[in-house]
């Protein structure tokens, strides 16, 4: 696959989103002049501790999208048990196509050149609202989130009010 062929795809996604963003997300490339790097605002989603804040994330394509998926990265890193300590999202939709070589994920649940930008920010909001605890990439946040919701919650709503400049 070209890189023509990934920067078409890239701009179609775009103008899809333009026109029929979901609710509280935006994402869009950076540049003009590079449609493979986007940002992404994510407003938290509701009845969580995530609720009212605007995250910022950056998406980065490969040259052979959508055969690969993009990476994702919070800036600033979000405390969440599926985001590592630098932001980098860990999430099954990102991950490369094929089998997990650890066995954890089935084929159906990782990338595939049908998921789309859309797909990917929507699994974003839901994993913002429901951790997967059991394959953290922030044990600190994972541990916190099973066994002390209250304490996570006050780390996460303190990140919140950042992002508000409160």
């Amino acid at each position: 696959m070209s890189r023509a062929t990934a920067l078409k795809r890239l701009m179609t996604e775009y103008r899809e989103l333009t026109v029929n963003a979901p609710d509280g997300i935006t994402a869009g490339p950076i540049s003009e002049d590079n449609f493979f790097v986007w940002e992404a605002l994510i407003c938290g989603p509701s009845d969580t501790a995530y609720e009212n804040g605007i995250f910022t994330a950056t998406m980065t394509f490969p040259t052979d999208y959508p055969l690969s998926p993009p990476t994702m990265k919070f800036t600033p890193p979000l405390f969440h048990p599926n985001i590592y300590a630098d932001g980098r999202v860990c999430i099954s939709i990102l991950h490369a196509p094929g089998d997990d070589p650890n066995m954890y994920e089935l084929a159906s649940e990782r990338w595939s050149p049908v998921q789309s930008v859309e797909k990917i920010l929507l699994s974003v909001v839901s994993m913002l609202a429901e951790p997967n605890d059991e394959s953290g990439a922030n044990i600190e946040a994972s541990k916190m989130w099973r066994s002390d919701r209250e304490k996570f919650n006050a780390i996460v709503r303190a990140q919140v009010n950042q992002t508000l400049g409160l």
